[in-house]
């Protein structure tokens, strides 16, 4: 049996999005700025592209502007905003608990004269929402929290967030974890960044959604594509898979989430009852209403003390199963989470930590087959002494 449970880190493209982006390839080809037939042809797959994204994310198609990706995205908010409010102000408001696209830029930003504030979470990774009030000020330019945490599942109170913010205040979410997967929670934030490879879409594809009136300063320059915002040659398969893959995950996502729900309860019991000395890290209750302070139907995760994290992932993989040990987007893929850190958690249950993260297509049956597998990994090494 073959169980992939990473599907937080990328997903399987759907098969219907793949035969979208091989009829761009083979036969859409043209430039889209091209003014002959191709290129319109070219043009008019991201345009419908844009109209299922902008409907995906309860956002006008003019709103809506495609990216390489989650990262280019975060990034293109974060120094955006930045550059075009750096006279109202310097102070940007974040958490301790962001994105690698995020965390790193708002430290490059510090380098260049900005005061970053990351503001805490408790064990369980929700948002210390009075720190956050306390650190809002008239100073306070851009407000950055993302809307479910990529390694815990913890859904941040963005309602909320955005109900407190100053009213000269941006607010950006990292949407990235919740688009396609819970309802459009996301809709308040002025700023919004999103990525396809997460939906089933193709990598290499995001898109950041930005409120009309709101002014973010390009980071590229080039000929004026994405109406100056992000210049460069649109990648116009990618694109078209992107929409495709917005398309069907709002199709049904309710019942998409629902069985992502099911499959990590499932889990989360069988690991409770059947494997001792484990610390759930996640919110156990998972919402699909992407409520604050619960957790994402879609990740689960769990600490097996007296063992390494990377060692029972290794032997989980001869079975054919696929885990992580939290964010595959960080270059620190040796080191300890920051995310985990953060939360006050221990070298003992860092080390111990699984991630397993869900898509529609998870099943019962795979849970049983993961459970069994899994109490084997964790008692074998266990026995053999592997934590040191």
């Amino acid at each position: 049996m073959f169980v992939y449970l990473d599907n937080s880190s990328t997903t399987r493209q759907y098969d219907a999005v793949t035969e979208k982006m091989l009829q761009c390839l083979r036969e859409d080809f043209g430039n889209p700025s091209s003014l002959h037939n191709m290129g319109m042809a070219a043009e008019g797959a991201i345009k419908a592209a844009r109209k299922s994204v902008a409907q995906a994310l309860g956002r006008s198609e003019e709103e809506v502007f495609f990216t390489s990706g989650g990262t280019e995205a975060d990034n293109l908010a974060l120094f955006g905003a930045a550059a075009a409010r750096k006279r109202r102000g310097n102070k940007i408001v974040t958490t301790a608990v962001e994105h690698p696209a995020v965390m790193e830029s708002c430290y490059k930003l510090e380098q260049t004269g900005f005061e970053v504030v990351r503001v805490g979470v408790d064990e369980k990774g929700r948002l210390d929402i009075n720190e956050y009030y306390a650190n809002l000020d008239d100073d306070t330019i851009l407000v950055s929290i993302m809307h479910v945490n990529n390694e815990t599942g913890t859904i941040m109170p963005i309602d909320e967030i955005c109900k407190a913010k100053k009213e000269n205040t941006l607010f950006h979410t990292d949407a990235v974890q919740s688009f396609g997967k819970l309802p459009k929670g996301a809709v308040c934030a002025d700023v919004v960044s999103v990525s396809a490879h997460k939906i089933h879409g193709p990598k290499g594809c995001g898109a950041i959604a930005v409120r009309k009136g709101t002014s973010l300063e390009p980071c590229l320059f080039g000929g004026g594509q994405e109406r100056n915002l992000r210049p460069g040659t649109e990648n116009v398969a990618a694109i078209a898979g992107f929409g495709a893959a917005a398309d069907i995950a709002m199709s049904d996502l309710y019942g998409r989430a629902e069985k992502m729900r099911l499959a990590r309860q499932y889990l989360l019991d069988g690991i409770k009852a059947e494997i001792e000395d484990v610390k759930i890290n996640s919110v156990e209750e998972a919402s699909l209403s992407g409520k604050g302070g619960f957790c994402s139907p879609s990740i689960l995760n769990a600490s097996f003390l007296g063992t390494r994290g990377e060692v029972v992932l290794h032997s989980l993989e001869i079975d054919s199963i696929y885990v992580s040990t939290g964010s595959a987007c960080s270059s620190n893929k040796k080191g300890r989470s920051r995310v985990l850190a953060a939360m006050g958690m221990s070298e003992r249950e860092i080390e111990g930590a699984l991630r397993f993260s869900f898509c529609e297509f998870n099943t019962i049956e795979e849970m049983d087959f993961v459970l069994c597998k899994l109490k084997d990994a964790v008692s074998r090494f266990r026995k053999l002494g592997s934590f040191r």
